[in-house]
């Protein structure tokens, strides 16, 4: 299975983190972290789904990217990165991303990462869509401030 991918169906946190786990038998840590969407939106509204629209191969290669990178950068010896698209019912599962590594610090500092630029970076039209209507979302002013951490 890729350890970078894109799903229309629902994500499966435990099933997720234990095939990685299997995989990563030899690491010393293992982190993972589970995004669930949220039951309203920014403005505070009650939500029905999320809907993310995607570019195949583009969203796909964006992803992979970010998992690459985090490879790279933390030295650690496996990540995984599964993220929802398509509609997202409230409080479902929409991105499943781990970290396995020597030492705990590598692995939580992946993970964060890789998160930190999925909402900043992946390549998603996300909308909240309610009893209200629907309403197209943007990466939040926090989202930047958490990804330019990284650029130091």
């Amino acid at each position: 299975m890729e350890p970078f991918r894109l799903s229309e169906q629902a994500i499966d946190p435990a099933a997720e983190l234990a095939r990685f786990a299997t995989a990563a038998a030899e690491a010393g840590a293992v982190v993972s972290f589970t995004g669930v969407a949220r039951a309203r939106g920014a403005a505070g509204a009650a939500l029905d789904y999320l809907e993310l629209d995607w570019y195949p191969g583009m969203t796909e290669r964006s992803i992979c990217d970010i998992g690459v990178d985090a490879l790279g950068r933390f030295g650690i010896v496996a990540a995984t990165i599964v993220h929802r698209c398509g509609i997202v019912p409230v409080r479902a599962p929409i991105v499943f991303v781990a970290a396995a590594a020597a030492h705990r610090r590598e692995a939580f500092q992946a993970a964060d990462y890789m998160m930190d630029r999925l909402k900043t970076e992946a390549v998603f039209w996300k909308r909240e869509v309610g009893p209200d209507g629907a309403r197209w979302i943007e990466p939040t002013d926090r989202d930047h401030d958490d990804r330019s951490r990284w650029s130091e």
